[in-house]
């Protein structure tokens, strides 16, 4: 199983990879069981969030580019309200 990818991207990278033209995704205050089918990649705008899997914890916020691996099982507990760009490969 892969494991989640966080990277801290340049703005030309971001523009590179069309970020800001992909969806909006937002989130409450909250705490979710999720399972990836497909790998996600997504740029947190806003927001704090720690994704818990059966071998880890991460904390994840504004700034942080992360990939999701297809195949994940995670608990997201949302700390502070999110706002991040998504796109599924």
């Amino acid at each position: 199983m892969e494991k989640i990818k966080v990277e801290k991207l340049t703005q030309e990278e971001l523009e590179n990879r069309g970020v800001k033209s992909w969806p909006i995704w937002e989130k409450e205050v909250s705490e979710f069981d999720w399972y990836y089918d497909e790998t996600e990649q997504c740029y947190f705008l806003e927001g704090k969030v720690i994704v818990e899997t059966k071998d880890m914890q991460l904390e994840i916020g504004a700034g942080d580019f992360v990939t999701f691996p297809a195949g994940l099982s995670c608990v997201w507990k949302v700390l502070e309200p999110v706002r991040k760009h998504y796109r599924f490969l």
